[in-house]
C-alpha cells in the first residue's frame, strides 16, 4: 500500500484493537513478579505492576495507529483519566488486556482498555481510559502531530466516542469546580470537622500525620524512549507509596478501588532526582483517598517541576474482601482543607 493509499484508508476503532496477555498460568516466574504476598490471601496481586503494564499497553495501542502516518513518531501518556476496579485478580489465572482507540482529537487519542481474567468464575476486572499524545522527535525537539480522524461506523463506536467526549468535558468541569468556593453544605461540613478538634477529649486522626515521602534518582534501567523514564514505572512507584500511606489509617487491609486521575505534567530525564510524596486526603465510609505527587529535580540546571499528580482511592476490606469501616480524618491547614474538599467532591464511599 502506498503512502497516499495508507492516508486515505478508512480506519475504524475496531482496526486499532490490541490484545496483550499476562500468561500467569504457564509462566510461574512472571507470576511471582506480580505476587503481592507469600501468604494465601484473596486478590493476591501487585496492582502497581498492573498499572505499569496498562501504561505500556496504552502506548503500544496508540503507537500502532500513529505509526501508520508517522513511522518515526513517538507517543506519550498525557493522563490516565480513570481506572475503575470491578473485581480483584490473582496470579494463578491469565490476565487479558483488550485495548482500542475510542476517540481521536487533533493530536491526542483516548485508549480504552478492558482487563479480564481467564478461568471459571472469573471475568471483567477493570476498565481503564488513557489519554495519549503523538509527538515528533525530528530535530531533537518534541512537537505535537496532527492526526487523521477515525471513522466511527458502528453504533457502539459512536457511543464510546461520545462517552470519551463526556469524560473530557467532565475533567474540564472538575478543574473549574476545584477553583470554586465551598458551598454552604461543604463549608458547614469542614467547620464541623474543625470544631470537633477543639474538644478536650478529641482523639481523632489529623491529616498531617498521614504522609510518606521517598526519593531516588532516575537511571537508564527505567528508560523507555531515549533519555526519558518510563511513565508506567513512575506511576507504579507512586501507587505503591500511596498504598503504604493508606495503610496508616486502614484498620484492616487496603485494596485498590479506583484511580481517580493521573496527570503526566513533565517528562523525567535520566539523572533527575525524584521525590515521591503521598498524603491521605480524605476517608469515606469504607474508602481512603490518597494524593500522590512526583517532583523531579534536575541536578545540572537546578530545574524543579511537578512530574505527575495522582489521586487513588482504596477500600478497607476484611479477609473475605467485604468492605469495612474506616475512621474519619481531620484537616487542620488551609491546604489540607482544599485537598480534602477536592477528594470529597470526587468521593467513592
Amino acid at each position: 500500500m502506498s503512502e497516499n493509499e495508507k492516508n486515505d484508508a478508512v480506519i475504524t476503532p475496531h482496526d486499532t484493537r490490541y490484545l496483550f496477555v499476562l500468561p500467569f498460568s504457564t509462566d510461574r516466574v512472571l507470576a511471582r513478579r506480580f505476587l503481592a504476598s507469600d501468604r494465601q490471601v484473596a486478590g493476591n496481586i501487585r496492582f502497581g505492576k498492573i498499572l505499569e503494564t496498562l501504561d505500556k499497553v496504552a502506548e503500544n495501542t496508540a503507537l500502532a495507529y500513529v505509526n501508520r502516518f508517522y513511522p518515526e513518531a513517538r507517543v506519550v501518556t498525557a493522563a490516565i483519566d480513570s481506572v475503575v476496579v470491578r473485581n480483584l485478580a490473582d496470579t494463578t489465572h491469565d490476565l487479558v488486556f483488550s485495548a482500542q482507540i475510542n476517540h481521536v482529537g487533533r493530536s491526542s487519542m483516548e485508549v480504552g482498555i478492558r482487563i479480564e481474567c481467564l478461568g471459571a468464575g472469573w471475568g471483567h476486572l477493570a476498565t481503564c481510559y488513557f489519554t495519549m499524545v503523538a509527538r515528533s522527535t525530528e530535530g531533537g525537539e518534541a512537537k505535537s502531530l496532527t492526526l487523521p480522524p477515525l471513522t466511527y461506523a458502528q453504533e457502539i463506536e459512536v457511543k464510546r466516542y461520545r462517552k470519551a467526549e463526556q469524560r473530557r468535558q467532565a475533567y474540564r468541569d472538575s478543574l473549574a469546580k476545584a477553583e470554586e468556593m465551598p458551598s454552604l453544605e461543604e463549608y458547614l461540613f469542614l467547620k464541623k470537622l474543625h470544631m470537633e478538634q477543639e474538644a478536650e477529649e478529641f482523639r481523632g486522626i489529623r491529616i498531617g500525620q498521614l504522609m510518606l515521602e521517598s526519593t531516588q534518582r532516575a537511571y537508564p534501567e527505567q528508560e523507555n524512549v531515549p533519555k526519558t523514564v518510563f511513565g508506567g514505572y513512575l506511576i507504579r512507584r507512586a501507587y505503591e507509596l500511596a498504598a503504604l500511606t493508606a495503610e496508616m489509617v486502614a484498620p484492616d487491609r487496603v485494596v485498590p478501588c479506583q484511580v481517580n486521575r493521573i496527570n503526566f505534567n513533565q517528562p523525567v530525564f535520566l539523572g533527575d532526582q525524584l521525590k515521591f510524596i503521598a498524603r491521605v486526603v480524605y476517608t469515606g465510609k469504607t474508602t481512603i483517598t490518597v494524593q500522590s505527587d512526583i517532583e523531579r529535580f534536575s541536578r545540572g540546571t537546578h530545574d524543579k517541576a511537578l512530574s505527575n499528580s495522582c489521586l487513588f482511592t482504596f477500600r478497607n476490606v476484611g479477609s473475605d474482601l467485604q468492605p469495612q469501616p474506616v475512621p474519619p480524618i481531620y484537616p487542620v491547614t488551609y491546604a489540607e482543607d482544599a485537598r480534602y474538599l477536592n477528594a470529597y467532591r470526587q468521593r467513592v464511599d
